[in-house]
């Protein structure tokens, strides 16, 4: 059964709340000694340990602290932070428009000098031509059954926005399916335009650009869901119903992983170009 947006953060918020009963375990201390140690009441302990309750970053340093385990702190602050604000539901996104939801984040993507993107299914939203962006749009206003389709504006809207490939000073590693240069998302020659556009911006020095081949044998990861990393620092994974951002470092590193085998799996050069020729003369 399909966990929703609502219970998945309930179970993140349990996963915290169950790392600071552990550690006051492992340091032999009971509720009420915590507590004390924490400045504050027993009954508070109780609260942050079965969940009924976020913790603070304050309440954590000063849990670790008792524990002995400053170390771990900043770790559990941030897998709290994940918790409380881990899904971002579209809909709330999507009531001022789809044009709107291009400039979310702006500071995100002008403090990002590192960009890693994942894609299975689609050409990634930085390498998307207009004509492309318009079909995956016209889709996404469809299914939310939006009272405004802005879908060409919001398309605009995203080209503009992916000029900050061609801005000196950062680098771009995308790494999507074959799989992803079949789905026909437009027609035929609004298909074939963005196919062209790959095979230009991959030559970009800026930018690098793998395909992993459908028969790719011995995959050391399946195809996974669509997400970016920004830096080091932030992971955005993109569901039907939600967008969810990861900022805790031990989840984020799992991300990198992936994404290096992932990235170990494509081709490059010639023969991901060999690849998206073969999708346009699929086109004819």
């Amino acid at each position: 059964m399909a966990t929703s947006p609502s219970s998945s953060a309930q179970a993140a918020r349990e996963r915290v709340a169950r790392r600071l009963r552990d550690l006051r375990a492992d340091a032999g201390l009971t509720g009420t000694e915590l507590a004390r140690r924490c400045g504050w009441t027993h009954p508070k302990t109780s609260r942050l340990e079965n969940a009924r309750t976020p913790p603070t970053p304050d309440d954590i340093r000063r849990w670790c602290s008792a524990c002995r385990a400053d170390a771990q702190a900043d770790d559990i602050i941030a897998q709290s932070r994940d918790a409380e604000s881990m899904y971002t539901e579209w809909r709330t996104h999507m009531r001022a428009g789809l044009k709107a939801l291009q400039g979310k984040d702006p500071h995100l993507f002008q403090d990002t000098t590192l960009f890693r993107v994942y894609s299975a299914s689609l050409v990634p939203g930085l390498l998307q031509t207009e004509g492309y962006a318009a079909g995956v749009l016209e889709i996404s206003a469809r299914f939310h059954d939006l009272p405004v389709d802005d879908s060409a504006d919001a398309a605009r809207a995203r080209v503009e926005r992916s000029r900050i490939i061609h801005e000196a000073g950062r680098r771009f590693v995308f790494v999507i399916e074959e799989a992803a240069l079949h789905y026909r998302v437009c027609d035929a020659d609004a298909m074939a335009a963005q196919l062209g556009f790959l095979l230009t911006a991959g030559a970009l020095p800026q930018v690098s650009l793998g395909v992993i081949p459908m028969a790719t044998a011995a995959r050391e990861q399946w195809p996974r869901e669509t997400f970016h990393v920004y830096d080091d620092r932030l992971v955005s994974i993109e569901l039907v119903s939600a967008r969810i951002r990861i900022t805790q470092p031990s989840e984020i590193a799992l991300y990198l992983q992936s994404f290096e085998q992932l990235r170990a799996a494509a081709v490059y050069g010639a023969e991901s170009r060999a690849l998206i020729l073969r999708a346009i003369e699929a086109l004819q």
